[in-house]
């Protein structure tokens, strides 16, 4: 596994991170902590996780999965509140679940974050409950997740009062990262010196499935799944891409691909005109 450091957090992070979005309570929890081992076994160092995934059954997961290894790895986590009150609800509640004392980046769960959500966040409170909170000595770094760009988002950034941010970016869907233009979000973000952490890494199956329906017989024995995996590694600003890993396999073909460092693509000539 190789990393990177998230941004001007000067954490080292995997440059394959794990998120958790998928886990629920129907799956085998002590399977997924042994999964987990061998992926920390292989070098994967950062966790992503919310209090509504799974129901917070994603977050004790993770807790279980951390015990005696606290020091190895960075967690992140989310609240879905934003409102003071309901933002210490939710950051208490993480702490317990996952038997920590301290998160390491606490992000606003957010989507396209729309004028009152931005308002909520920047102007009444709920900036200053994370600053609060992080003064507390129960959060390291701040962040927000965000579903792609907008004057919210843009606005956020600006303000230089975060550190991370997780967003969508893959070969689908590039309107947070114009490689063209070299604008967007994510060039945004790293002029800030922001940490950029990626969700939909490999589109969520959405690019497989249409070559696949598209060129059925072409894409046989194509492993479509590592090229988008290192298509997004490929680009110098991101700092850790999320992987939904669901079993040993997974951990080994995505380690494989963040080792080959040699096989990066050349973004700026692709993108050359």
């Amino acid at each position: 596994m190789q990393y990177r450091t998230l941004g001007r957090t000067g954490l080292r992070v995997s440059e394959v991170g794990y998120g958790g979005g998928r886990v629920n309570p129907n799956q085998d929890r002590r399977a997924l902590v042994e999964m987990l081992h061998a992926a920390f076994a292989a070098g994967l160092n950062y966790l992503d996780t919310a209090p509504d995934y799974g129901g917070g059954f994603s977050e004790i997961v993770i807790g279980d999965a951390v015990k005696g290894r606290r020091e190895e790895c960075v967690i992140a986590t989310k609240t879905e509140a934003y409102d003071p009150e309901g933002i210490t609800a939710d950051v208490e509640g993480s702490l317990k679940r996952l038997g920590v004392d301290v998160i390491d980046v606490l992000q606003f769960h957010g989507g396209w974050f729309s004028e009152d959500e931005t308002h909520q966040v920047l102007d009444n409170g709920g900036l200053e409950t994370y600053q609060r909170i992080r003064d507390q000595g129960k959060v390291r770094f701040l962040g927000f997740s965000a579903d792609g760009p907008s004057a919210g988002v843009e606005r956020m950034i600006s303000t230089g009062e975060f550190d991370v941010i997780q967003t969508h970016y893959n070969l689908m869907y590039q309107s947070t990262c114009d490689a063209f233009g070299n604008r967007g979000v994510i060039p945004d973000a790293e002029a800030q010196r922001m940490g950029i952490v990626l969700m939909r890494s490999t589109t969520s199956g959405a690019f497989p499935k249409l070559m696949r329906h598209c060129f059925g017989e072409e894409m046989e024995g194509v492993d479509l799944d590592s090229f988008l995996l290192n298509f997004v590694l490929s680009n110098p600003m991101i700092d850790s891409a999320l992987m939904s890993l669901r079993s040993i396999e997974d951990v080994n073909w995505t380690n494989a691909v963040s080792d080959d460092a040699d096989g990066r693509l050349d973004l700026r000539e692709i993108y050359r005109r």
